[in-house]
């Protein structure tokens, strides 16, 4: 049996984006050169990647060694399922990383 996708439209006839970006911000403490913050962003990232499908990278702030800035965009036909992954996303990052979170930002662009 084929495998059918149901895909939703707006008013113009085109399929529905809906882009969400979590921003978070972390303050390291106990960091003291640029390759230990490369070994624990990457290491966050990774786990991010392999767990939520997500798209990760380091935005800001590459040249302090005791702050990270990492930006997490999804993409999605649904706002529900870019807010429920984006939210499972920073619960985990609260509960998994021994690093400060300072701020994080949520947007959901589309919607």
């Amino acid at each position: 049996m084929p495998t059918v996708y149901l895909l939703r439209l707006n008013h113009n006839g085109y399929a529905v984006m809906i882009i969400g970006t979590l921003r978070l911000e972390f303050r390291l403490h106990g960091v003291f050169s640029l390759k230990e913050k490369r070994k624990s962003a990457n290491s966050l990232k990774q786990k991010l990647r392999n767990t939520f499908n997500v798209s990760v990278a380091e935005t800001e702030a590459q040249d302090s060694h005791q702050t990270l800035v990492l930006g997490v965009v999804t993409v999605s036909n649904d706002t529900a399922h870019v807010h429920s992954r984006l939210s499972k996303v920073l619960a985990m990052v609260e509960a998994s990383t021994a690093d400060e979170l300072v701020h994080a930002d949520m947007d959901v662009f589309g919607a």
